[in-house]
């Protein structure tokens, strides 16, 4: 294995000791084995650090934080310090099916930018799927702007070439990355097969739909800066797309 890894993937975790295991061992499984998982533990205080220390695997980069400095900020010290051409993310309570990085680094490796899936959801067993989301094919600036289409479990972009972007204390974090991402190459490609699962959660920050709503209005008119007509525009389409479409 060369000394950089091809793939860097960013595990945040906090108090994450009765998901962390089966999220690290999704990695580790992985068909495709040029890789360093960097998981930042945000100062929990439960056994995760006792969990992830029980693994012998020197692709495993451990890093505790001091003190709690939320999910973004953990993903960008894993940013900063990675060196992979390719950066995926996964978070300490979700899934990847074992082919999931091996389907997507031959995208990258044929040209392609950013690469996604489509993805289930679970609440306690993996088997009992909730939901299945799926994106299109082909994922541009203006459908993103429309709704979430990279689940951020499953994205993968390349660093090498577009540059590292780093995560906003804002909410929506990730999909304000994504955003910055795909706005410097023309789409994400979205592979059809379903390669993560995303657990839900009760204590999911974004389950809560009202504040969901609220932060994409923010990252329209704050981050984005879009005038009112342009952000009532999409924010009917991500009503439609994110919140009554997905319900039916």
């Amino acid at each position: 294995m060369n000394e950089n890894e091809i793939v860097s993937i960013i595990m945040p975790a906090y108090n994450a000791e009765a998901t962390i295991r089966s999220s690290i061992d999704s990695v580790i499984g992985q068909t495709f084995s040029d890789f360093k998982l960097y998981i930042i533990n945000d100062a929990s205080t439960d056994r995760t650090e006792k969990i992830v220390k029980e693994y012998e695997d020197s692709r495993i980069i451990y890093i505790k934080n001091e003190y709690n400095i939320g999910v973004a900020e953990s993903r960008n010290k894993g940013i900063e310090i990675c060196n992979g051409k390719y950066i995926a993310f996964i978070d300490s309570d979700d899934l990847w099916e074992s082919n999931k990085l091996e389907l997507q680094c031959a995208y990258l490796n044929s040209g392609m930018d950013i690469v996604c899936s489509n993805y289930v959801t679970f609440s306690e067993n993996p088997m009992c799927v909730k939901s299945k989301r799926v994106s299109p094919q082909y994922i541009t600036y203006n459908d993103m702007l429309k709704s979430n289409f990279i689940g951020n479990l499953t994205g993968v972009y390349n660093s090498s070439k577009l540059g590292k972007v780093y995560q906003k204390k804002v909410g929506h974090e990730d999909y304000v990355m994504w955003l910055e991402l795909i706005n410097r190459t023309n789409y994400c490609y979205c592979i059809q097969d379903y390669l993560a699962k995303y657990r839900e959660s009760n204590k999911s920050l974004s389950g809560n739909k009202f504040r969901a709503i609220l932060w994409q209005w923010m990252v329209y008119r704050k981050e984005l800066g879009m005038g009112l007509i342009n952000a009532i525009y999409y924010f009917s389409n991500y009503i439609y797309n994110g919140v009554l479409k997905r319900n039916n």
